[in-house]
């Protein structure tokens, strides 16, 4: 391709105001079903958001839309100017007719939108309607922010011609754009942003007045203008990307010769050929607000096609419109925890090949020693490098989930047990709680994270026996009932200002370490802890109250009516419930900072948490578990409320007084990530549980042996990284090592002394079990290591007393 371009046609202004993303309220998101197309859209404010290419975790523009004026003094901006519905064109199929109407009256756009499912390309259909006047009256410009390789800074603009062809076009360092009108265009131009761009032309000018024919690298933007009167107001636009600029003009040109009704044919056609294969009902067979298809079409949405089961959280950036390059990731990332959700969310609308692709996702992207990174690209690659253990105990409860689902036959079972068995490993060498441990913010014990384990590991051991591991199973089992017994212990308080304050016994909470004292002004409690990291160190934990505490019903820890969750949804409720017009929704636990400010204002790293729809889904399912189904087909409608016009779930919900310059409004979607792929996972399975009756993702394994049977551990576990310090009477003390070792203890301060050697244990654990069933209440233990391979002792000496309870 020629690219000459004539050093004065060059815009100046280089390189541009500094790049920002933009807003996250996707009312569409769309994909073709063809592994030939590689190309992901969003749609909001009733234009094209970002567009992915040829990864889904790789964003290639900000946004394109139109803008219109009259030549002379009028000028709109179709994104800020009119008022946009979204409407999917087919039930459950991601291709959308959009309608801006200017609020002034004096223009309609009707719009289309598909992917091509043959190629790297996107179509958008148009109609422009004079509702004020005749065609003549109106120019129209299309207006295009390349951001190439998740990037807004270093992208180069220009425009030529390819194959008698005019196009608008982009590249940076690999990707290329080409943007094609059916129509051609009676002028093009690109420039930087803030300074040589078309809007700033458009806005002073009221028409194309600047004809730059390149504008370097930088923050760049393309303007070409649409012969309104030539066409009779109706093109199509085809967005066309490509490794290199030939690439991109040649798969923009050969959409728009196909013509976008076949294109819009097979689009459909592939959607509603997959849709067949789920369990969904048909939609005249549900309530008019039913998300199933939506939700359904939103996960297969979500889905890598160069790395077939990998999900991503969202295609969005939370407050994009405040964020630059430095913010790569987005939710354009795989968390295996929302993975996993999501996987829940096919098996239960009958997805199952879909969920299996996750499992060999999952099966891939696995670490050596068994967990998975906090976060990642679709790679594998880490983006974020926390640990969280939670993220390592669900892809084992998924592989029973599935196999209970019959969507995995024993043959499968067979190839998920050497994943199932890292996992399980690093989850009895690591836990409960890894000291790189992270839910989210802050690191400590966390009842989902510790319910989810605990299920974990007793769904393991059920694989370990189908896979003829019998001593792994009775390990695990051990060690699922020594945490199970230890839950109260690390997560249960009473006594404290709340108890008093809401008339409660206790409640459960996450214990957050922090430095400092008192973690937050609002009746926050503090107690003095052991630190799970280090040896004898103390650091004060902020008790958060959460509805994560609502996990150990979920998880089958305890049933929905045991007074000690009945309190602590007492206490939820008071500090953390609030009422929208169309129902409640929750905060993620008491001083949460991820949210906008108070003035509304986007996070920046501090902020206040608002509601969760995600949360009033969770609370729904506790609801169902405790028998109250009408609560929960109330909080079902609920969450169905919450989701915007094109029936996107978003993240958060704004939770105070309306702030309309800011588009923030009671009950409604804030600046957060929309769609959130985990809230429709959770509308999906809530839509399955109240189908069946009980909780779809129930691990039944918990149920019988802590619900039913009521088993509890008669041993208690010493580990390095998890330091008893008490040891209840009638126990046997458990110490766990990594390597052989000699236990050196004492029960009568040295006078007598008894040698231990440690035996091998599965999953690279060893341990020695010290008969201290008979211990009186009121001694101790004490005791040290000789460590034979490193022929060297300890060179310290623990101390566990007896009967005397402490947390730990």
């Amino acid at each position: 391709m020629s690219m000459p371009v004539p050093a004065s046609r060059a815009a100046p202004g280089s390189p541009g105001i500094t790049p920002r993303w933009t807003s996250s309220a996707k009312t569409g998101v769309g994909t073709a079903l063809s592994y030939k197309s590689h190309v992901w859209f969003t749609i909001s404010h009733g234009i094209f958001n970002e567009i992915y290419f040829p990864r889904i975790d790789q964003a290639c523009i900000r946004d394109m839309g139109f803008i219109v004026t009259d030549g002379a003094a009028f000028f709109s901006e179709e994104k800020r100017d009119s008022d946009s519905s979204t409407a999917w064109i087919v039930d459950g199929v991601p291709a959308f007719a959009l309608t801006n109407v200017s609020r002034d009256g004096r223009y309609r756009i009707e719009k289309q939108i598909v992917a091509d499912p043959h190629r790297d390309a996107v179509l958008l259909q148009v109609r422009f309607v004079a509702q004020r006047g005749t065609l003549s009256d109106y120019q129209l410009f299309a207006l295009l922010a390349p951001h190439l390789g998740n990037h807004g800074g270093g992208n180069s603009a220009w425009v030529d011609d390819f194959e008698g062809a005019p196009l608008l076009m982009a590249q940076r360092e690999g990707c290329a754009l080409a943007l094609a009108c059916s129509a051609g265009w009676k002028k093009r131009s690109a420039g930087y942003v803030g300074s040589s761009d078309g809007w700033q032309d458009l806005k002073a000018h009221k028409q194309m007045t600047w004809e730059y024919t390149r504008a370097g690298s930088g923050n760049v933007a393309l303007t070409g203008e649409i012969g309104l009167s030539e066409s009779r107001g109706a093109f199509v636009l085809a967005l066309g990307f490509g490794s290199d600029p030939d690439e991109a003009a040649k798969n923009a040109i050969a959409s728009l010769r196909d013509g976008f009704d076949s294109a819009k044919r097979d689009y459909i056609a592939a959607w509603q050929a997959w849709i067949k294969t789920s369990t969904l009902p048909t939609k005249d067979a549900v309530s008019p607000g039913d998300l199933s298809q939506i939700s359904l079409a939103v996960l297969r949405a979500h889905e890598s096609k160069l790395s077939p089961g990998g999900l991503i959280a969202s295609l969005a950036i939370p407050w994009g419109f405040s964020k630059g390059d430095e913010d790569l990731g987005g939710y354009h990332l795989v968390w295996s925890r929302d993975l996993v959700e999501a996987a829940g969310g096919l098996l239960a609308a009958g997805a199952h090949e879909d969920a299996r692709r996750v499992l060999t996702f999952l099966q891939a992207t696995q670490r050596p020693d068994g967990h998975w990174s906090q976060n990642m690209w679709l790679n594998g690659s880490p983006y974020w490098n926390g640990i969280q253990m939670d993220e390592t105990a669900l892809p084992i409860l998924l592989v029973d989930l599935a196999y209970r689902e019959r969507a995995l036959g024993s043959t499968d079972l067979e190839r998920f047990w050497p994943m199932v068995r890292q996992a399980a490993g690093y989850l009895v060498r690591n836990g409960p709680v890894s000291p790189q441990d992270r839910w989210e913010e802050d690191p400590g014990y966390s009842p989902f994270t510790v319910a989810a384990e605990i299920a974990a590991l007793l769904a393991a051991a059920d694989l370990a026996e189908v896979n003829h591991e019998a001593a792994i199973a009775a390990y695990l089992r051990e060690t699922a009932d020594v945490w199970q017994a230890s839950v109260d212990r690390w997560m249960y308080v009473a006594g404290t200002d709340w108890c008093r304050k809401f008339n409660v016994g206790g409640y459960y909470v996450r214990i957050a370490p922090k430095e400092g004292g008192d973690a937050g002004p609002r009746f926050q409690t503090t107690v003095r802890v052991k630190n799970v990291a280090a040896a004898e160190d103390t650091r004060t934990a902020a008790h958060l109250v959460s509805p994560d505490a609502l996990a150990l019903v979920r998880f089958g820890l305890r049933s929905a009516d045991d007074p000690r969750i009945l309190d602590t949804t007492t206490v939820i409720d008071a500090l953390l419930k609030v009422e929208t017009p169309t129902g409640p929704t929750w905060h993620r636990y008491n001083d949460d900072g991820y949210g906008e400010h108070e003035d509304g204002a986007p996070f920046d790293g501090t902020g206040i948490g608002r509601g969760w729809p995600l949360l009033t889904g969770e609370r729904a399912h506790y609801e169902l578990a405790a028998g109250r189904i009408d609560e929960s087909e109330r909080l079902l409608g609920t969450l169905e409320s919450f989701a915007n016009d094109g029936g996107l779930i978003p993240e958060q919900v704004w939770d105070a007084a309306d702030i309309p310059e800011r588009e923030l409004h009671l009950g409604r979607p804030s600046g957060s990530a929309m769609p959130l792929v985990w809230a429709h996972a959770e509308y999906l399975k809530l839509r399955r549980s109240l189908n069946d009756g009980r909780l779809f993702d129930l691990p039944p394994q918990t149920v019988q042996r802590y619900l039913i049977e009521k088993f509890v551990s008669l041993r208690m576990v010493w580990r390095f990284n998890h330091k008893l310090r008490s040891l209840r009477t009638g126990k046997l003390l458990r110490i766990e090592t990594m390597a052989p070792t000699v236990i050196h203890w004492s029960t009568d301060n040295w006078s007598t002394v008894t040698d231990t050697a440690s035996r091998v244990a599965p999953l690279g654990m060893h341990i020695a079990d010290l008969q201290t069933q008979a211990l009186a209440e009121g001694g101790d233990i004490r005791f040290t290591f000789y460590w034979p391979d490193a022929h060297r002792w300890e060179g310290t000496d623990f101390v566990i007393c007896v009967g005397s309870l402490k947390r730990v």
